[in-house]
């Protein structure tokens, strides 16, 4: 299984991209940036969108590939999928032909460039050639975080939370995880920030580790750009042998 990792941030600044993931080339997970990051070519590749919650660092990218599709190849469908909640925020609020075009009714009803669908939470869904769980995590809207793998191996991916119980569970009885990709939003002096924002601060993290499965190493992503410095020294002081922050553009193999 291979991730490329499109952007890593919890916001955006200059070379600085929000958060997304490409897994095998076909499937996002999250889609706050994707044609900053891929060509055309690799963009109409693009067959499913793993979305964990509607926000738009999360979801910009989404409306941007749709518009992408429509104009270069309106054979071709990407499918949003999440929970139920997810899923009406983006019909409701995003592709809603006010703040976007509706593009699932282009270009035509009956041949689209965008589908939706929803996953049952808890539950093992085929999606391309990849099982996707979704598990509902802590943020301020409804939110998922995912357990995906491709039958050989797998990872955990935390989505927008704060301090959480439930996915950390439920990865414990998966076999074949290889990596946790969870956030890290604040330093930890904004920790009041980060519980009214529903993410976490290097320390959360350390108290969130005795939760996650043990010995697998921790992916960081979602840092906030404009205090990354001061982030990232204190995560390094956490467990550097077990955590290690994503770099933007690399590709990781599980």
């Amino acid at each position: 299984m291979k991730i490329k990792v499109l952007g890593t941030y919890g916001s955006e600044g200059p070379g600085q991209r929000p958060s997304a993931f490409l897994v095998d080339d076909r499937v996002l997970v999250d889609a706050g940036t994707v044609g900053g990051a891929l060509s055309v070519a690799e963009q109409i590749q693009i067959q499913y969108a793993l979305i964990t919650h509607a926000h738009l660092d999360h979801t910009a990218g989404l409306a941007f590939l749709t518009d992408t599709l429509a104009m270069v190849a309106p054979d071709r469908r990407v499918t949003a999928c999440s929970i139920a909640p997810v899923i009406e925020s983006l019909r409701t609020h995003a592709f809603n032909d006010t703040l976007w075009p509706d593009f699932t009714l282009i270009p035509s009803a009956g041949q689209s460039v965008l589908g939706f669908r929803t996953l049952p939470e808890e539950a093992e869904s085929r999606v391309g050639e990849l099982w996707v769980t979704p598990v509902l995590v802590e943020h301020t809207v409804p939110t998922t975080g995912f357990v995906i793998h491709d039958g050989e191996t797998g990872f955990v991916f935390s989505g927008d939370t704060g301090p959480t119980k439930r996915i950390w569970q439920v990865a414990r009885e998966m076999r074949g995880l290889k990596a946790l990709i969870v956030e890290t939003a604040f330093p930890n002096r904004l920790a009041a920030l980060a519980k009214a924002s529903g993410h976490l601060t290097p320390e959360m993290l350390g108290q969130e580790i005795v939760k996650m499965p043990a010995d697998l190493p921790i992916w960081i992503y979602h840092i906030k750009p404009q205090l990354y410095q001061e982030t990232a020294e204190e995560l390094a002081r956490i467990d550097p042998s077990r955590i290690h922050i994503l770099e933007q553009g690399k590709t990781y193999t599980l």
